[in-house]
């Protein structure tokens, strides 16, 4: 009976050892993935923080005019073009001199995230259309987007699968429709710099 208590006080000890030394292996394992991860956010902050300083000086004289904006936001790194700059009034074709301006964005795209994704996002004013032929704001909100995005990949050689376009029309204002200056900040094209998501349990 004694050898019999002894045997199951040895088992006892066993798959005690054994489940303090899974639990041991399954914590340092996630340790290691959490500091790849910290690693990774880093490296991304890093680059996006890189891209900004990089575009605030090859955009100061536009940034300087307020024709432009530079931000980190929640969704990435914005660049915010008020749409005059690049467009005239109600029309989707971009301006010549607008086209300088967008190729200086497009270099830091093609070096310092260029592994990143892009998001073109066009918007509008709440003002109706009236005599351009769009059928509502949608229409040529997202036809700026689209102009944006093909001069990105067919004259600036940025990779086709990193962009989207999305025409959020009059519905994503930045400022009150009530003012000239409020509408004018409402016409605008933002390209944004996409961090990565990482997934859990990776």
């Amino acid at each position: 009976m004694k050898k019999f208590s002894n045997f199951f006080i040895l088992v006892a000890l066993m798959m005690t050892t054994l489940l303090t030394s899974g639990c041991t292996l399954i914590f340092q394992k996630g340790r290691r993935v959490d500091v790849e991860k910290i690693s990774q956010l880093k490296n991304e902050l890093t680059d996006l923080q890189r891209a900004k300083a990089e575009l605030e000086e090859r955009l100061k004289q536009e940034i300087s005019d307020k024709d432009v904006k530079v931000q980190m936001l929640e969704k990435g790194l914005v660049i915010t073009f008020v749409a005059e700059l690049l467009f005239d009034s109600g029309k989707a074709e971009l301006r010549e001199d607008a086209l300088a301006k967008l190729d200086k964005v497009a270099q830091v795209l093609n070096t310092t995230v260029k592994d990143l994704l892009i998001g073109v996002e066009g918007h509008t004013d709440n003002d109706p259309i009236k005599h351009s032929g769009w059928k509502s704001n949608w229409e040529l909100s997202s036809g700026r987007a689209l102009s944006v995005l093909h001069y990105l990949t067919e004259q600036q050689g940025v990779e086709p699968q990193r962009l989207s376009a999305t025409g959020f029309g009059e519905y994503h204002s930045v400022a009150s429709n009530d003012t000239k200056e409020g509408r004018q900040k409402n016409r605008r094209v933002e390209i944004v710099i996409v961090p990565p998501t990482v997934k859990e349990g990776r």
